[in-house]
């Protein structure tokens, strides 16, 4: 039902963080397929990493937009969902999201789904991240907030464009507040 894209750089620490939060997803049968794409000069690590955690594992070198792409064209299931490495859900997003696809299929209207952030209450805060928090409630999600969407309503919109800078927030802007909703779940970055 699910194809998780997670773009990575290389760090094991943030991928499996990330992988062990859609664990219950998989055991439950949202999650069909994780697709790690390292950008890394050395991908060995998280070529390592995938093979333990039964993923698969794609060596890319290109922007970070076109890695999100080539995750999305490589996905086989009907649903995609783009995390950020080091992407930590709510545990019940495993609910949200199979009441989010139903509704989405009942409704025959396409909509695309946004986790909240949630900040890690461990980290400090920099201004950095003040920064972000108003751009969030300003002009609204960004890019590490993650995305959850079919597979012919990201086609339709034209996808995760190789060539346009942040092209995670590009793609959340063209969406627009019509097509796109705030799910529940919030997403914690570790």
């Amino acid at each position: 039902m699910l194809s998780v894209i997670i773009p990575t750089e290389g760090v094991e620490q943030t991928a499996v963080a990330t992988l062990s939060a859609l664990v219950p997803g998989a055991a439950a049968g949202v999650v069909t397929e994780v697709l790690l794409i390292d950008r890394s000069s050395d991908s060995s690590v998280i070529e390592r990493v995938a093979d333990v955690a039964g993923c698969h594992f794609m060596k890319f070198e290109g922007s970070h937009a076109a890695a999100l792409a080539a995750g999305a064209a490589q996905a086989r299931a009907p649903w995609l969902m783009f995390l950020p490495a080091g992407a930590v859900l709510d545990p019940g997003w495993i609910d949200e999201t199979m009441q989010f696809v139903q509704s989405v299929g009942a409704a025959g209207r396409p909509l695309a789904g946004v986790f909240r952030y949630a900040r890690s209450p461990y980290a400090a805060v920099s201004l950095r991240d003040r920064l972000r928090s108003v751009a969030r409630a300003l002009i609204g999600p960004l890019g590490d907030q993650g995305l959850l969407i079919a597979r012919e309503h990201y086609r339709q919109v034209g996808g995760y464009r190789p060539d346009v800078k942040r092209a995670e927030t590009r793609l959340l802007r063209q969406l627009g507040r019509s097509s796109r909703t705030m799910l529940r779940s919030r997403i914690v970055m570790v």
